[in-house]
């Protein structure tokens, strides 16, 4: 290929297009033409989720096509599973939860759909929610709290994972209120918890707060319960018995 080739698709600003354009059949030049942009518009889409899931940092690299789904996984009256595979829950700012023991499933689930939301444009976040306190106490302390919260002006959805493993701090609390409050109705929040609601206040030191707190986050949400044991248990279980 010529440079002069490459120089004037990096002018136009299409990256992908002088890659690929040798390995296009060519029928005609309308149809060469229509793949040939299809490709480059399809490998920038590509790219593209590939930069957000970077930007969200995920813990791991769980998809939904490895997903052991089964009846372990209890859905709502007004959710099933293949209308929370097409995350339109999303564009309609509704959050999720997800309840149950601890290696039920759930952080890979909401991991997936993550990985998923971003190939599909979304811009996503994920935090396990003792390190989200934690850098929140960390900006409060430092004057930067309200800097903080505006770097999700822009977010769609948001995960908190394992609400429930780690107390909080009065402080802590109320700074992670104030954050999901920011969030109500606004965008899209995603949680997984080992902790039904009525078990909350063990995390958030004050009942009125935890009150409000559980009032906004299932004002708009669909419950997940997740039943039976460990996968991580049993994995281990049945390899110590081989």
């Amino acid at each position: 290929m010529s440079n002069s080739i490459r120089e004037k698709c990096k002018a136009l600003r299409l990256a992908h297009l002088a890659d690929v354009y040798e390995k296009i059949p060519f029928e005609n030049p309308e149809q060469f033409l229509t793949t040939l942009l299809q490709e480059e518009l399809d490998l920038r889409e590509a790219t593209k989720g590939e930069r957000l899931i970077k930007k969200a940092k995920f813990m791991n690299e769980k998809e939904l096509e490895n997903y052991q789904w089964s009846d372990h996984v209890r859905f709502p009256p007004q959710l099933d599973r293949s209308a929370l595979e097409t995350l339109h829950f999303i564009d309609r700012k509704e959050n999720l939860v997800l309840t149950g023991a601890p290696g039920t499933g759930k952080s890979h689930l909401v991991t997936a759909l993550g990985r998923k939301a971003c190939r599909n444009g979304y811009d996503v976040r994920f935090y396990r929610v003792a390190d989200l306190v934690e850098l929140l106490e960390k900006s409060w302390r430092e004057g930067r709290y309200q800097q903080f919260r505006n770097k999700f002006n822009k977010v769609n959805m948001i995960i908190l994972d394992e609400m429930g493993y780690v107390p909080f701090s009065k402080d802590g609390a109320e700074l992670l209120f104030q954050l999901i409050s920011d969030w109500y109705e606004q965008r899209s929040l995603v949680i997984t918890s080992n902790l039904e609601f009525s078990q909350w206040n063990k995390i958030f030191v004050d009942a009125r707060l935890t009150a409000a707190l559980v009032d906004r986050i299932i004002h708009h949400a669909h419950i997940l319960s997740f039943t039976g044991d460990s996968y991580r248990v049993k994995h281990a279980l049945s390899n110590h018995q081989s």
